[in-house]
């Protein structure tokens, strides 16, 4: 049974500091493309950062550049996303997803918003006062 589990949200300040866990599995993260997406409501979907489970590239939204940091530990199927000087505007449910299609066919879903990803978790709460 394939599963994807997103912890680590909660409820911090501007300026501080959370960091995301995606557990997967059923599966094995190799050679997969690992995403975090967030929607706020009212918002649409955005993707926030990707990662290359096979050789590490990173990509990240311009919206979080420079603060939030994404990280894979394959041997714990375990996909990380740092976030600092949190921002109200970072306030949203984060979700991550893999694909079996790697890196690049992630990079796209992420940048364009077309197409989906082959596994999604459920998402966790990240609220950012002001």
């Amino acid at each position: 049974d394939v599963q994807l589990q997103a912890s680590g949200g909660g409820l911090v300040q501007a300026g501080g500091s959370l960091r995301l866990s995606c557990a997967a599995s059923g599966f094995s993260f190799d050679d997969y493309g690992i995403a975090w997406f967030r929607q706020a409501p009212g918002k649409e979907r955005e993707g926030v950062a990707c990662i290359s489970t096979t050789d590490g590239s990173t990509y990240y939204a311009d919206s979080v550049k420079g603060r939030f940091t994404v990280s894979s530990d394959n041997a714990k199927n375990t996909v990380y996303l740092q976030m600092n000087n949190l921002k109200p505007e970072d306030t949203a449910v984060y979700f991550c997803a893999a694909d079996r299609g790697g890196y690049l066919r992630t990079l796209i879903v992420v940048t364009s918003g077309l197409g989906g990803m082959d596994y999604w978790g459920k998402g966790t709460q990240v609220t950012v006062s002001s």
